[in-house]
Parts: C-alpha cells; structure tokens; sequence
C-alpha cells in the first residue's frame, strides 16, 4: 500500500446516521424561481422539449411555439383550460395584438395542439380565448410521462416563465409587477429571443454555466452559437444572431477562459441570472474552474444539449482534481489548432496538498453534498478515455466506500489501465465508432408513435449504433407524416408502418435474416413499394382501406389485354411461326411497346414540369403585382393622409378631419330627419284627406307639420333631455322621426284595409280559396275557413299597400311645385345675335394669322 493510500485509510470512519428531529416541518419560504434544483430543472426541461418535439409545431414559427409553453405554464392542473385575452398573449410573447390574432391564434388551430374557442370582437377578431393544450391535458395520470406535472410543478413553471418574459403588470392598488428579463424585448425576434433565453435557463446550472454542444461545429460562429443553434432548431447563423442580440441586452455572456501563458481557451455560455439566484457569480465560476473537476457530460459531445434531449443527472465526483488536457473538453475548433494524431495520455494526475490526507468530505467542494462513490464516473468511461479526466486523486478515484473491504490497490489499478491504454493505442480503432456506441439507447424512442411504428422491429433497433438510430427515427418521422396526409382520419399512419415493418420482415424470414439492419430498414423496410401511379398504393394494397389496389388490377389487366392484342396480330400477320419465333416477336414487341409509354411517360412528365413552371411564375407575378397593389394602396393612404382638409383647411386630415367630419355626418342627418318627418305627414295626409280637394290637402298638411315637429321635439327632449349634445340629439331626431313614419304607415294601412275595395277584394279571395276542389265537399271545415281567412287577409294587405301607394303618388303631384316652360324666343330676336358671332373658317384663320 502506498503512503497516501495507507494515510487516506488511517482516517476511514464508519458512516453515521443524524436522527430526524421530531415535530412539524418548518415551512421555508418559496425560493427564486430561477434558483431550479437539478431534478426540477430535468423535470420542466424535459416537459418544455416534448412540447417543442410535438409533430404538430413541425415548422411552426417560433411565436406560435413559444404560445404553446405560455399556455401550458398557465393551464390549470383542475381543468386545463386556459382564459386569456389575444392582447395578453401577445404582451407574453412580445407581440401586437393584431399580429396575435392574425397569425399566432391561426397557428396554433393549425398545429392540432392546441384547441382554441374564440370571443369575437366588434370587428370578428379573436379578443378572448380559451385554449387547451391537448398533450398536456393527455398525459394527465399517463404513469411516466414527461408532460405528466403535478400541480406544484405547473406553479414552478408559471414562476419561472414570469421570472424570464413576464411583461410587467400595473395593478389597481398601485402596485408594479416588474417585466422579467426579456420581458421589455418586444418586435421582430421577440418570440425567438424568449424562447432562447428559457431554454438557456432550463440548460443552465447552479453556477449559471449551459452545457454547450459537442462535435464539430463552425468555426466562424463558434460553439455557443451551435449549442443556441440546436437548442431553437435553427441555423448557426440565426443561432449566432440570436445569441448576438442576448448579448447586448447582457442577459447572456460568452466566458473565454485563458490558460497560463495568457493564451486563449474554450470559452463558456453562461446566464448571469441564474448564476445570481443561486447566490454565484460569472466570476466565481471562472476562478473555480482550476480546482473543479471536469464532469461527466461534458467528456462526451454526443450527449451534450440538443434540441429535443432531456439533461442527464450524472454524479459529480467527489475529489476534485486540476485540469487535464482533454479532447472532448478543451478541443474547441473556434480556438484550438487541428488535432494530430491520437496519442495515450501521459498526464499524471496530481494531488493537491490539501486534499493530500483523506479525510471525510474533502472533496465535497462548497454545496454541502453527502458523499458519493468516488468511482462513479468511470463507469461512464470507455476503453479508459475519461478514467484521469474524472478525478484528480487516485486514492478516490479507485478507493471503496467507508466500511467497504478494498479489493485492489488503486495506484496498481492506475497502472494496470495505463499499461492497457497503451497496448490498446496500438491498435487502429475509430474513435467515432467508440461514440457512436456509447450514445446507442437500448429501447425504442419515448414517444408514442414511433413506438408502435418500430414495434416489430426492435430487435433489430437495438443493434443499430446511435447515428444510425437518430437516422431511422428521422425516417420513421417522415414516413408516419407523409401516411398521415394520405388518410382521411388522424392517428392510423405508425399502425400502417408497423404492419408493412411486418410484412418486410415476414418476406426476409425474420430478424435473424437480416445481417445489416440499417440499410435493410432504410432501403427495404420503411419504403413505401408502389406498384402503381396511386400514392395510396403500397405493394398492390390500399393504405386508406387495406384492400386490394383497383389500379394495380387495371394495370393487370391492360397488360394482358395488350399482349393478348399482340398475340393476335402476331397470329394474324405471321401464321406460320414456331412456338419459339412466335415468344420472341411478341416480346419484341411488347418491348417497343414499353419503350413507347415510357417514352410517352417522360414527355407527360416534362409536360406537367412546364406547367408547374408556368404556375409557379403566374403565381410568383401574382404575388409581385398584388406587393404592387399593396404598396400602392399604402402610398395612396399616405398621401391621402397628407391632404389637407377640405372644409376648414387643417393640414394633415386625410381631406376631412375630425370635427369636420362630425359636422357633416349632424347635417346628414337633420337632412335625413327633414325626409322623414315629410314621408309621415304625406302618410297621415293621405290616408285622411279628400284627395279631390286640393284647398283640403294644403289645409291638413300644413296642419300635420307642425304637429309632427312638436311630437318629434318632445320625444327627444325625453330622451336626451334639455342640453344635449347636438350630434346625440341629431342621431336621436333621425331614430324618433323614423318610428314615427313607421307607425303612420302601419296606422295608414289598417285604415285603407277597412275601404271598400279593400273588403271587396278580400270577400273575393275568401271565395275563391273557399271554393277549390280539395274544400268542396267540405267548404265551411276548420281546415277551409283557416285557409279561406289566410288568403282574405293576404288581400286585404295587398289592396291597402296599393291604394297608400297610389294616393301618395296622387298627393306628391298636387303639392309639386308646377314647372313652367319658358316661351321661346321669336326669330327676329334671335338672328341678330346669331349674325354676330363669327363662323368656324374665319376663327381658324385668325388664329393662324
């Protein structure tokens, strides 16, 4: 045993168990919300990524992504139905409320995640929702789901959406609700802003540190833009940007570390804010990185953050060690050199002096954990790679728990896996490969269809590497989208690749036939084998109904009708042939005919291709000429806004301004009640006066007009009382002398109903529906009088709507004012004025002169 094994063994002690006070639990105060432990941070991370992964939100934009998780942290764990104003929603996503309304409410009816009942506003918009998230609501009780949250857990979601975008709320009490840290960032980008900032927070640690991407990345944009990149599912340039624009709001910082020469490292992404709600600093965390060992998740690139990756809760080490050059850790392309050719690790681990003496909780560092295995980490490992990298103190790295029996000697461990690693870098073996198979995940993805969709294949899914397991579930994805736009009903498209999954396998013999089962299921399993020009058609059976393809039978049965033809001519033409001389014309001939419809097949198909061209260019000018239009209309609005008024002359009024416009739409109306007010008194006037008598019609009309302006000055007294203002009591005027008309006419109508034309007309309708052959036998029956007494009525109505007619036809010409027509002029007063003026030859000359 060595000297510091044997120290370290010298202070072993057994473990002790503190007793759990008796009496209530202390309630503690809630926390900050951005302060999330690794379980919650795991927990809502896991539910914000399944969200996001939904197939509905596939190339949906960020706003209406964003939407979907505003919603879920409102939805109430009772009832899931979330009530919010389209504005609200808006404010929540940095948006206007007609940009809401427009494009983000029709996208999320669009999507199929989210159900939307609408309250419509005075112009037909969306003003008020009521939204369901439709998975989340799903997975309710759904044992291991990841959008399964309780309701403590939707509280923490809702305080940590507010504490990152919260627009900010002014109460009635005067209290302020201040915005959250991205909360004032509205516009262009706000969407895309938000989103990165959450799901930089739900990457972030306690220290505020995001675990970047692994693997190659560009160099230009560096691997923060990459890690923002794939967390929004975007390009690394818009990944850049968006990062770019965090930055100068300061709400994230790109940390670059400097080694001891001073010369550049990697550098860390790291938020400011959570850094501070756990009490750290970005300063804290960079002096600490010399003493802080290089954890688990970031040896491997293949498992770093990515857009639908839930985190993983590896141990930390318990010792912690100095830095040791690692490939996976420091190697980062935007600072590091090329790599040269692999070579065993020679660093040796050093340990500092104090952590030089074993005792308990040495290595702890400063949060106070219970111990772990020291050697918890190179179970992580392979072939030795991360062995030095997890640990600087051999002693804890290859030591037992206190109280376990030591199996071997730990510095005898290290040399044996030194002496190993070599030998094995000897050896030509491809570092991809090695992880590849590390990131390989044994069962089949988490989410629902595809595991229906690759249920008989899951055999064969566990012997893929992880590439090509990302790989086949991509194709997996799209094969279940495009079967999904060929059914008429939703939800049938992974049972339909799992049953052509089966038949491929029953075809082979089974999945112990299968010796490479990547290409087999990307090149036999999961393609669709159309015998035909259906798209529905998949080897001669229908997807939609799973019956037999009517057009693979037609395609059947032209063919043998044609060779049948051609046999025919072939006997007909050539009769004399042998059996053999006669296969070999037909087949000659059913060749050329082949090449022919092929041929054929390429000239329809070049065809259709120049009428899409023609499309897509009549479309592309359409599109050109309405931008035209609009732009044109927008210009027209903008200079017509700039005209001045056209009655009191105001710059700027669009041609009319405001109290112009009042003032014209006052005297519309008073002309509109001076019409009515005209129609009433030539109603009341001609349902009473003796029309004959023209001295009569003037004495009652101008009777009746004063009377009518009274009770219509009366009635709007009442209604709107002495001093009112004068457009209410101009609309006021116009409603009253419109009741007013209506009631004369109805007064009009009943009383020219009781003349005698009127009971003449309606005696003979009576009759004459009394009278049909169907009442005969019964004229004076319920049924007959009903009908009879229907069309006498009807009559009755009609005669007295033609005789107000007449009469107001009757009394308009008696009180029109007579036009004379003047007297023409006598020619001799006329031909001198007319000698006067000059011919048409004479003006053109004058003018040519």
């Amino acid at each position: 045993m060595s000297a510091v094994a044997a120290r370290a063994a010298a202070f072993v002690r057994p473990r002790t168990e503190l007793p759990i006070p008796a009496g209530p639990v202390p309630e503690r105060a809630a926390g900050h919300p951005l302060s999330l432990g690794r379980d919650a941070r795991a927990r809502l991370g896991g539910a914000v990524r399944t969200l996001l992964d939904l197939a509905g939100l596939d190339g949906a934009p960020d706003a209406v992504r964003l939407a979907v998780l505003v919603l879920a942290s409102r939805t109430p764990s009772e009832t899931g139905v979330v009530k919010i104003h389209t504005s609200e929603l808006g404010r929540w996503l940095g948006l206007s409320a007609s940009y809401t309304a427009s494009e983000v409410v029709s996208g999320l009816r669009g999507s199929g995640v989210v159900s939307v009942d609408t309250e419509k506003g005075e112009y037909r918009e969306d003003i008020g929702l009521k939204c369901k998230v439709l998975p989340l609501w799903a997975a309710q009780d759904v044992v291991g789901h990841p959008l399964n949250l309780a309701k403590k857990e939707y509280a923490t979601l809702q305080r940590l959406m507010e504490a990152v975008m919260a627009p900010g709320w002014k109460h009635k009490d005067g209290r302020v609700t201040p915005a959250g840290l991205i909360g004032t960032r509205t516009g262009r980008g706000a969407a895309t802003d938000r989103l990165a900032l959450l799901m930089l927070v739900l990457e972030a640690r306690e220290t505020g540190r995001v675990r970047q991407c692994g693997g190659t990345v560009d160099t230009k944009r560096g691997r923060a833009a990459a890690t923002v990149a794939r967390l929004l599912g975007c390009s690394a340039s818009a990944g850049e940007r968006v990062l770019e624009r965090l930055e100068d709001r300061e709400l994230v910082l790109r940390v670059r570390l400097k080694t001891g020469s001073g010369l550049a490292n990697r550098s860390r992404l790291m938020v400011p804010a959570v850094a501070a709600a756990h009490g750290r600093t970005v300063a804290d965390d960079v002096q600490e990185d010399r003493a802080e060992a290089l954890e688990p998740e970031f040896s491997d690139p293949d498992v770093a953050a990515g857009p639908s990756e839930a985190p993983s809760l590896a141990t930390e080490p318990q010792v912690s060690g100095v830095p040791v050059t690692d490939e996976a850790d420091v190697a980062e392309p935007d600072v590091a050199a090329a790599l040269h050719t692999d070579h065993p690790h020679l660093v040796t681990p050093v340990v500092p002096p104090q952590l030089s003496y074993g005792f308990s909780g040495e290595g702890r560092g400063a949060e106070g954990r219970r111990p772990e295995r020291a050697c918890a980490g190179e179970e992580q490992a392979a072939d030795g790679e991360s062995a030095i990298a997890g640990s600087g103190s051999p002693v804890a790295e290859g030591g037992p728990l206190r109280g376990e029996k030591p199996k071997e000697s730990p510095v005898d461990e290290q040399g044996g896996q030194r002496a190993a690693g070599a030998v094995a870098s000897g050896q030509a073996k491809a570092v991809g490969w090695d992880k590849a198979q590390q990131q390989r995940r044994v069962g089949l993805p988490a989410r629902p269809a595809l595991q229906v969709a690759l249920g008989p294949v899951a055999g064969l899914w566990v012997q893929l590497s992880g590439w090509q397991q990302d790989q086949v579930q991509a194709a997996a994805e799209a094969e279940i989208k495009r079967l999904e736009g060929l059914l008429e009903h939703q939800g049938g498209g992974p049972r339909l690749l799992a049953d052509r999954l089966t038949d491929r396998l029953k075809e082979t013999g089974g999945e112990a036939l299968v010796d490479r089962p990547f290409p087999w299921l990307t090149r036999r399993g999961l393609v669709q084998r159309q015998a035909c020009t259906d798209r529905r058609c998949d080897d001669g059976i229908r997807l939609d109904t799973g019956a037999d393809c009517e057009m693979c039978g037609n395609v059947v049965h032209i063919r043998r009708a044609r060779r049948a033809k051609t046999a025919a001519e072939i006997d007909k033409e050539l009769p004399g042939l042998s059996d053999g001389e006669r296969r070999r014309v037909l087949e000659e001939r059913l060749r050329e005919h082949a090449t022919a419809e092929a041929a054929d097949l390429v000239r329809r198909r070049e065809q259709a291709a120049v009428e899409r061209a023609r499309r897509d260019a009549a479309r592309a000018a359409a599109r050109e000429r309405a931008e035209r239009e609009r732009q044109a209309a927008e210009a027209a609005w903008l200079t017509r806004g700039m005209l001045p008024c056209e009655d009191c002359g105001l710059p700027e009024s669009a041609s009319l301004c405001p109290q112009c416009t009042s003032r014209r739409r006052t005297e519309e109306l008073a002309r509109n009640t001076e019409a009515l007010i005209r129609e009433a008194v030539e109603l009341a006037v001609a349902a009473r006066a003796d029309l004959t008598d023209p001295d009569a019609v003037r004495a009652m009309i101008e009777q009746c007009e004063p009377d009518t302006r009274t009770l219509l000055a009366a009635a709007c007294e009442r209604a709107c009382g002495q001093d009112a203002n004068p457009d209410v009591l101009a609309h006021t005027a116009s409603q009253v002398a419109r009741r007013i008309r209506d009631e004369r006419r109805e007064a009009a109508l009943r009383r020219l109903a009781r003349s005698e034309d009127a009971e003449a007309e309606a005696q003979r309708a009576y009759q004459t529906e009394q009278g049909r052959r169907w009442y005969r036998r019964h004229p004076h029956g319920a049924d007959a009088v009903a009908a009879a007494t229907k069309a006498a009525d009807a009559a009755r109505g009609r005669v007295a709507g033609y005789l107000l007619a007449m009469r107001l036809k009757q009394l308009r010409e008696q009180t029109a004012a007579p036009t004379e027509t003047a007297a023409a002029a006598p020619w001799t007063d006329r031909l001198p004025e007319l000698a006067e003026r000059p011919l048409a030859c004479e003006a053109a000359g004058a003018v040519i002169a």
